[in-house]
């Protein structure tokens, strides 16, 4: 054999290396390829549809009608149940994904990870579920707010909506490969493009409940309002789930707190939690009526528990914690007792109920079902954090509900409430972000009762900060190995001031990455303890001798590793300012959206005591 086929047989038989810079070229052209391709073919099927030439999705619109969608024309019908299990779908496969990042690492590619094609799939689905709406509606109006496509050609402002919230999460998957051939690898679910895969699904929740709005104006078809009008409880049912979906949608931020790998400040994890319970709680109370921030809650626990049971003990891959809510839910349908008719009101103190009375409940939850628990590090700020998204969140939730039963307030009021919601979150963000790095900080690592040989070595460790008062009762001080085949998360035990040491034994094998994480007020930094060769960024192994001293450091350089030190900040900066103007431009819409429905459906009826009725 010659030495050119000897190299190409050596080649072939060794293992694939992870690429740290983008996926493969061949995997790109495919992907595309499919993505065009099933574009093309639902495109077919809504002109086909629109020319007369396929009835399939009549048929299928008239069966939804009849069924899960019943009460709706056929056009929010359909399009409102491939939505919901598009959402599901994409949910399952989101946490799938994460879960494999966090224990084997980066992947060879989109089509190399099992868990991309189910958020693919669901993906696609949300966007197909906006197009089919967009093309149902044939020679009518749906509805007041249906805006105009072509001369007699009009689409439900939800409709558009969803696709358009659809499209930009799809669009993050190409966008995601461009900015790994920039950055590097970001191994973390909170880079800008990951972020766009979220935040598109998660708020087309919001256009699904203006399309059920809009259905339920327009009524089923002529002739069929007696067969298929739905009981209220039916109505409530739905709403209350779609309600729900926005309590989960809004909570896969927190993905990475769930599974114990948070690469910010602990304080965000209080933020998120009441920023997405005000807002999906408050709507749910005032949208679907009396009880409905409880059963949105008790639907979000089926499906993300469920999501949690499927990917962990199921599939085999990592458990993540569920926040719990509950307390959270109480709080809204107390205060709704006294200011279910001052909706406004009634946001603004559910908010400050939840950040207080919903954090205090939350910190006990933490105790036993997260692996990172909450700390006295945490309290008050963490709490100031949590009023701040729940009065946010809330103040959201009620104009949303507000929105689509026709009765905001007038312009100016609505804008600069939903204006100023917006900036305390985007301060609250930006004060999570403020960290700070230590320079003079030194870690003295000893290991003990090590076992196994080098490819099975496990350790306890000793670890000794220098000065010993840098460290004063942190958020968390913990060990951390992941992404060689599992993940270990254990807090270290204090013997005395400066000086911790494990609980368990730590993975200092293989393609295991272990280190000693270190979040103390802003500081938030790392003490690497083993490191694998990385041949594809050309980083060399660091071992883990008996005993050694290193510097505390950023702890980004060692859990995203593969990340680009060349690129310069202001492409990075200027990168992330525009995705971050597309998702303004795409919560804009969406408040363009409710405002819209406000402004040219009328309000459906009068309160009732502290309820909504929910008619047409």
């Amino acid at each position: 054999m010659s030495d050119t086929g000897l190299t190409v047989v050596l080649r072939l038989a060794a293992p694939e290396e992870k690429p740290a810079g983008g996926a493969a070229l061949d995997q790109i052209v495919i992907a595309t390829g499919g993505a065009a391709l099933l574009t093309a073919f639902l495109l077919v099927f809504g002109w086909g549809h629109r020319t007369g030439r396929i009835t399939l999705l009549t048929r299928l619109a008239g069966f939804a009608q009849r069924g899960p969608g019943r009460g709706l024309p056929g056009w929010a019908a359909l399009p409102s149940v491939v939505a919901f299990l598009s959402l599901i779908t994409a949910l399952l496969g989101m946490y799938w994904d994460i879960s494999l990042h966090i224990s084997h690492g980066r992947d060879e590619g989109p089509l190399a990870n099992i868990a991309h094609y189910p958020i693919l799939i669901g993906l696609f689905g949300i966007f197909t579920a906006g197009v089919l709406a967009v093309a149902l509606p044939k020679g009518e109006r749906p509805g007041p707010a249906a805006v105009r496509v072509t001369r007699d050609w009009y689409a439900p402002v939800g409709g558009v909506l969803l696709a358009g919230a659809g499209f930009y999460a799809l669009l993050g998957f190409p966008l995601d490969d461009v900015w790994h051939r920039i950055f590097g690898q970001d191994v973390t679910l909170w880079g800008p493009t990951h972020l766009m895969l979220i935040g598109g699904a998660g708020l087309s929740l919001v256009a699904m409940m203006i399309l059920e709005r809009e259905g339920r104006q327009a009524g089923p078809a002529a002739g069929q309002a007696a067969a298929v009008q739905p009981p209220a409880w039916a109505r409530w049912i739905r709403r209350g789930m779609i309600a729900g979906g926005l309590l989960i949608g809004l909570s896969v931020f927190q993905a990475e707190y769930d599974f114990g790998v948070p690469q910010f400040r602990l304080v965000h994890q209080p933020l998120l939690i009441a920023l997405a319970a005000g807002c999906a709680l408050v709507a749910a109370r005032l949208w679907v009526g009396r009880g409905g921030a409880i059963f949105a809650v008790v639907f979000y626990m089926l499906v993300r528990g469920g999501v949690s049971v499927v990917v962990g003990p199921v599939i085999g891959e990592l458990w993540a914690s569920v926040p719990l809510y509950f307390a959270e839910a109480l709080c809204v349908e107390l205060a709704a007792l006294v200011l279910a008719r001052r909706p406004i009101a009634l946001g603004a103190v559910s908010g400050l109920l939840i950040g207080t009375a919903g954090f205090a409940a939350e910190f006990g939850w933490s105790q036993v079902a997260m692996r990172l628990p909450w700390t006295g590090d945490i309290l008050a700020e963490g709490m100031i954090m949590a009023v701040v998204g729940g009065v946010a969140g809330g103040l959201c939730g009620a104009l949303l509900a507000e929105g689509l039963e026709g009765r905001l307030p007038r312009p100016a009021v609505s804008r600069a409430l939903f204006a100023a919601a917006l900036a305390a979150v985007a301060a609250a963000v930006a004060n999570g972000l403020v960290i700070s790095v230590p320079t003079d900080q030194k870690a003295t690592v000893t290991l003990t009762n090590v076992q196994g040989g080098p490819a099975s070595r496990t350790a306890h460790a000793r670890v000794e900060l220098a000065p010993d008062g840098a460290v004063d009762d942190p958020a968390w001080i913990a060990m951390t190995g992941w992404q060689g085949q599992g993940l270990h998360v254990e807090p270290l035990i204090r013997e005395r001031q400066g000086v911790y040491r494990t609980s368990k034994p730590m993975p200092l094998h293989g393609d295991w990455k272990t280190l000693i994480r270190l979040h103390d007020g802003r500081t938030l930094a790392g003490v690497p303890i083993y490191m694998p060769a990385d041949p594809a960024i050309g980083a060399k192994e660091l071992p883990a001798p008996q005993s050694f001293t290193r510097d505390v450091q950023s702890e980004k350089r060692i859990l995203q590793r593969e990340l680009k030190s060349d690129v310069p900040g202001w492409l990075w900066l200027a990168s992330s300012s525009v995705v971050l103007v597309c998702t303004v431009i795409l919560v804009i819409a969406l408040g363009w959206g409710v405002s819209r429905v406000s402004r040219v459906i009328p309000a459906p009826a009068a309160r009732t005591g502290d309820r909504q009725k929910v008619t047409a």
